[in-house]
């Protein structure tokens, strides 16, 4: 199986385990409040891992102080594994999303168009339910499937947004692994490296953009730092992840 598939599966498990989170009308929904955490937690709260059975080598995460500030540190070597929290978000009344990252070094190695390049050294995955009205013959089967089998459908459709390497920045292409993952490189190369970058996209329209049609309820965010493909090392730091209704207020 391969790890995109693996990372299906696993997100389809632990949206079995827990009740879903669906956030109520407020101005800013506060996904990954990282900064209130203690350092040297190794779990921020609501969050949890995301594991992948094939792979042994996991990727590290701790609760770190950078900046006078509470962050994630992810370090990766040949290794892959993310953090997940499971939530439900109304994407269209919530429709712009932003973070803050940082990276200390660029994998070379890594390439958005061959399933050996598939590494990164940061990415922001927002995995989207399977709506079974829009789908087709083949699809239902497939997903109904995979309901029988784990208790409730995986993601349908997933936007990743990655710091890739040689592509240039707006770069959308499909995961090659998965076409139902859309990947969108906001930064490219080592021009930033080891600089906090705050960015904030329309997950709303990179939906549309990416899929042809409005976006159902978000099922989860993830974030992942992995080279396990490229065999590499890969360093990142994570700082708040937060959707807001308009645009303009910034994490601090």
């Amino acid at each position: 199986m391969s790890r995109q598939k693996q990372i299906w599966m696993a997100v389809s498990f632990i949206m079995v385990l827990h009740t879903a989170v669906v956030l109520c009308a407020e101005p800013i929904l506060t996904v990954g409040d990282f900064s209130q955490a203690n350092t040297g937690e190794t779990l921020p709260r609501h969050w949890e891992p995301l594991t992948f059975k094939k792979i042994k080598a996991h990727t590290t995460y701790n609760m770190v102080e950078d900046q006078g500030r509470t962050v994630i540190k992810a370090y990766s070597k040949a290794s892959a594994s993310g953090l997940i929290r499971k939530i439900g978000i109304d994407v269209k009344k919530y429709p712009i999303i932003q973070w803050q990252w940082k990276i200390t070094d660029i994998n070379k190695k890594t390439d958005v168009t061959q399933k050996s390049g598939d590494d990164y050294p940061a990415r922001i995955y927002v995995a989207f339910e399977y709506n079974p009205d829009e789908a087709g013959v083949w699809e239902k089967t497939r997903f109904e499937t995979a309901r029988l089998i784990y208790g409730q459908y995986p993601p349908a459709t997933v936007v990743t947004y990655i710091w890739a390497n040689r592509v240039p920045k707006g770069t959308r292409i499909p995961n090659p692994y998965i076409n139902q993952v859309m990947m969108i490189a906001v930064q490219s190369g080592d021009d930033k490296v080891g600089t906090w970058v705050t960015e904030e996209r329309n997950i709303y329209q990179d939906y549309v953009d990416s899929f042809g049609h409005p976006p159902p309820m978000t099922s989860g965010v993830a974030i992942m730092t992995d080279s396990d493909n490229t065999e590499g090392t890969s360093t990142a730091f994570y700082g708040d992840i937060i959707f807001k209704s308009t645009s303009g207020t910034s994490i601090q």
